[in-house]
């Protein structure tokens, strides 16, 4: 008999079925027995005798029987399945479990990040643990339709490269084949290439920081959710796709993931119809206003200072996101466009989202004798650019702009999750 998920037996009341999973739990009574058996479509309760009651979690297991109605006062309204159950007719444990090092199914799962990194084969079992890579993967699938309906063309970029992206230190060195290459910190340059070919590109792209940093928001290794557009008129178009991108996978979330929502005990990030932009140079004098804490000559807003302009915004607008704008061009990468009005500002921004930066990106010099100067100014050799790089840059490359999405980041922050490890 073919096997059915568990979710199909629902239409399937008196009919014998075949279903395969892994036992969730049983609950024995002698010669009565219960088992929760978990495949990719949920639980389903089976029923049945010693045989059913000799289960252990995590067996494996091929089930077939009757399917059939539950009494009314056994409703299970938390299950798709829960107005049904299995009766029994034979099993075949296809491989079974060694004994589990902790209580894997409390619905709350109380294990200490460490533990659950340590077993993650086995921790990422629990539903709770699940639903978090559910969630990240509607983000995933949300920012590809919405850009896709846009007319930009997804592109995959190599992540082993010639050199670094912006000329830091914080890379990883690779030996290839007795030559020096380095693991990508972005895929910024080849985007840009891209754009002037397809003019507008995205790409879901593993990137790599040798940071040391044992912080609850950084990774060594991220995955960005990059975006980068042709033909811009003003880096405000950045902005408006940046916010336009963000409440898409806001809705594509809440529509889809309620229920892990309500799981987690959260809540969509609050939104405006325009969410609000403020200079950096503005945010740094705003955060002495409120706060009294002396940033105002700070190149960069630090954690706290997130946290504190997300206040700020909450209270003043509504809104959760903030966009804030104008970095200085020493601090930002060479690529940066520098504001025709204020050369020491760029035309930059960052999206701050419940308190921590989701976004980066800005308008990208696409003046091919500019970006040569620019990158002598910091100290690196064009010539280590050019190819593909500033050959696209040589030949013709429209104003142009993008930025990136911490994929990892914006999913901690929807579900409010301690840590983005988890």
């Amino acid at each position: 008999m073919t096997r059915i998920l568990n979710s199909e037996c629902v239409a399937l009341v008196g009919k014998k079925v075949t279903i395969k999973g892994w036992v969730n739990s049983v609950r024995s009574y002698g010669k009565l027995a219960f088992a929760d058996i978990r495949d990719r479509s949920g639980l389903i309760q089976v029923v049945g005798g010693p045989d059913v009651g000799s289960l252990k979690n995590e067996y494996v297991v091929e089930i077939n029987g009757a399917v059939r109605a539950r009494s009314e006062k056994y409703f299970n309204d938390k299950l798709v399945t829960g107005k049904i159950e299995i009766e029994v007719e034979k099993i075949n444990v296809l491989a079974k479990s060694a004994e589990l090092p902790f209580d894997l199914h409390q619905p709350d799962i109380n294990i200490s990040l460490p533990i659950a990194l340590d077993n993650r084969a086995l921790a990422l079992r629990n539903k709770k643990i699940q639903d978090v890579f559910k969630v990240q993967a509607t983000i995933v699938q949300a920012f590809r339709e919405y850009l896709d309906k846009l007319g930009f063309t997804e592109i995959f970029i190599p992540t082993i490269v010639a050199g670094s992206t912006e000329g830091g230190s914080e890379v990883f060195p690779v030996d290839y084949f007795g030559y020096k290459a380095f693991l990508a910190q972005s895929p910024q340059l080849y985007k840009q290439v891209l754009t002037s070919i397809f003019e507008k590109v995205y790409t879901v792209a593993h990137a790599y920081r040798a940071e040391p940093s044992v912080t609850t928001r950084h990774l060594t290794e991220y995955v960005g959710l990059d975006v980068e557009m042709g033909f811009i008129d003003s880096w405000l178009d950045l902005v408006k796709t940046a916010d336009d991108v963000v409440k898409t996978i806001f809705k594509a979330v809440s529509k889809k993931h309620q229920d892990i929502l309500d799981e987690y005990g959260v809540t969509i990030p609050k939104t405006v119809k325009n969410t609000p932009i403020i200079k950096l140079k503005d945010a740094l004098d705003l955060i002495y206003k409120r706060t009294g804490r002396d940033v105002r000559n700070e190149l960069d807003m630090d954690p706290e200072g997130e946290r504190e302009i997300c206040r700020w915004s909450l209270e003043e607008f509504g809104s959760d996101l903030v966009f804030v704008t104008h970095f200085y061009t020493k601090k930002r990468a060479w690529y940066s466009y520098a504001d025709p009005s204020n050369p020491d500002e760029t035309l930059t921004m960052d999206l701050i989202g419940c308190g921590v930066e989701w976004i980066s990106g800005g308008q990208r010099i696409n003046d091919y004798v500019e970006l040569q100067k620019k990158i002598s100014s910091r100290g690196q050799n064009p010539a280590d650019f050019e190819l593909p790089y500033g050959q696209s840059f040589k030949y013709g490359m429209p104003p142009e702009g993008g930025f990136c999405i911490g994929l990892e980041r914006i999913t901690q922050n929807i579900l409010n999750l301690e840590n983005v490890r988890q």
